[in-house]
């Protein structure tokens, strides 16, 4: 294989070829096919008249490099233009997101988005749901709460100045997005820096059990604990120069009881950083409602909720924490898994008394050399991915927590470039540290094992056909891993068995 980097490829041979296979246009943009006997060089997505034989294309990390390497642009995909226009794209729909979220109440509804981006509606939703796996309506309402939120945490105004400053045309419709996304009334969110305990209200269908049994998965956990119905977290508020903290969530009848152990938010920002981690790790980010439709309306993928209505992904509340976790389950059991990530914790975690500790840093991480985790069990190789990472983060090269309001497409090809970090590391964290609803952890033996016996397929699906077979879930892929995962009893375990070299 034939890349710009002499040193290692962002994606395996075998994956590349697999996406070139399924014309995956969400490849385009990430790699370029070149066809040693045409001489020509296309995007993945070409659907050529005769496709090439795998053994006769090499793949390059841009356009230039198949340039460089004597090929010539494809006439009928034109990947110049097409990569040119992805880049476009992907930067004027970012700069949207970006002016929605300074100013929300300037953007009274999605045509004025369109009207701003100087695009047609359909146009604007095809972008938006390529780039955030979401829709201009969805991205419109974050903002406003968003806003919402910083207004009732730093300032005094009343509720509904707020509201409609905001772009809310009702306290109505204020109240209802308020509360969806953020579990609260706009007064109970105003009140959190004021006090150690706070109700989340949860929806009548949220899966408790599910959830608790997701959080649990690691009975050992130094990081979290589940006890019958309660959970126990530890949650990193650095950012606010606040020491880490513990917190106790029991988890009742419609509402989960959140309650800090080491002492009350002293300030807003602390306050928000903690709502924030608690409803990322009890799944309350993203309703899955339009999920459940959409599959529930295909009478062959229907079956897939039937008792699993209303699950939802639980989200790793610290970038880094997720990063961490991707790395460390590569290719191994998630036992091993379990036990590496233990004793990493036990390495440069931060004790907070409980048998508790709070998450490495990237910076504790940073510190140590490869030769320190090599000492705990980890591999060589796996070793070196992860205190490179840690390194990249701490350095800034790798942005974390910085992304704020950049696009799935960046995020991705951004984690692709950093080594050790392959497609199935990337968009499992994408999932599960970001949010995103349309990931694909492609290589995962356990998504595999659940297609096999959802589809009742002949044999376990390869890359090609598990590609295939999932693009009819989009663009909720996320969830319909997570429903996979827990169809097959694998939620606990979905980095099991993966092949080799699918995270390298």
């Amino acid at each position: 294989m034939q890349t710009q980097s002499p040193t290692r490829a962002p994606l395996t041979r075998d994956r590349m070829v697999a996406l070139m296979l399924a014309d995956d246009a969400d490849a385009d943009g990430r790699f370029v096919v070149a066809v040693k006997t045409t001489g020509i060089y296309c995007l993945p997505s070409c659907r050529p008249p005769r496709r090439p034989n795998p053994e006769n294309v090499a793949f390059y990390a841009t356009a230039e490099a198949a340039r460089a390497a004597g090929f010539r642009a494809c006439k009928l995909c034109r990947p110049d233009d097409g990569l040119a226009a992805r880049r476009h794209d992907e930067a004027l729909v970012e700069g949207l997101v970006g002016a929605i979220g300074r100013d929300p109440g300037a953007f009274r509804c999605v045509g004025d988005l369109a009207s701003a981006a100087s695009v047609g509606a359909s146009k604007l939703h095809a972008l938006v749901r390529t780039h955030y796996h979401a829709s201009p309506t969805d991205l419109l309402s974050r903002a406003r709460v968003a806003a919402a939120k910083r207004a009732l945490l730093h300032s005094r105004q009343p509720v509904a100045e707020i509201a409609f400053a905001v772009g809310f045309d009702s306290l109505s419709a204020f109240n209802d997005n308020f509360r969806r996304q953020t579990a609260l009334s706009p007064l109970g969110y105003r009140r959190l820096p004021e006090r150690p305990e706070f109700a989340l209200s949860l929806p009548a269908d949220y899966p408790a059990e599910h959830v608790l049994r997701y959080l649990g998965r690691d009975r050992a956990s130094l990081t979290e604990r589940v006890e019958g119905r309660t959970y126990l977290a530890a949650i990193r508020l650095d950012a606010t120069g606040a020491p880490p903290a513990v917190v106790r969530v029991d988890i009742g009848a419609g509402a989960a009881r959140c309650r800090l152990l080491t002492g009350a938010p002293a300030n807003p920002a602390t306050a928000e950083l903690l709502h924030d981690g608690l409803t990322a790790a009890l799944g309350l980010r993203a309703d899955p409602a339009r999920f459940e439709a959409h599959v529930a309306a295909s009478p062959e993928l229907a079956p897939l909720i039937d008792g699993q209505r209303g699950l939802r992904v639980p989200l790793v509340a610290d970038p880094f924490d997720g990063l961490a976790r991707a790395v460390v389950g590569q290719q191994i059991t998630l036992g091993f898994a379990a036990t590496l990530r233990r004793r990493l914790v036990e390495r440069v975690g931060t004790p907070l008394g409980g048998g508790l500790f709070a998450p490495p840093t990237a910076d504790a991480v940073a510190e140590l050399e490869p030769s320190d985790l090599s000492a705990l069990g980890f591999s060589r190789a796996k070793a070196g991915y992860l205190v490179g990472a840690a390194r990249s983060v701490a350095d800034g090269r790798l942005p974390l927590t910085a992304f704020g309001a950049a696009s799935a497409t960046r995020i991705e090809r951004t984690l692709l470039a950093v080594r050790g970090i392959g497609p199935w590391s990337a968009n499992y964290m994408m999932m599960r540290a970001y949010g995103f609803l349309d990931c694909l952890p492609l290589g995962d033996s356990g998504l595999a094992a659940a297609l096999e016996g959802f589809f009742v397929l002949p044999a376990r699906p390869g890359k090609e056909e598990t590609i295939t077979l999932m693009r009819r879930f989009s663009p909720y892929r996320s969830l319909a891993t997570f429903h996979l995962w827990h169809r097959l009893g694998t939620a606990a375990r979905p980095t099991t068995g993966l092949p080799k070299g699918d995270a390298a």
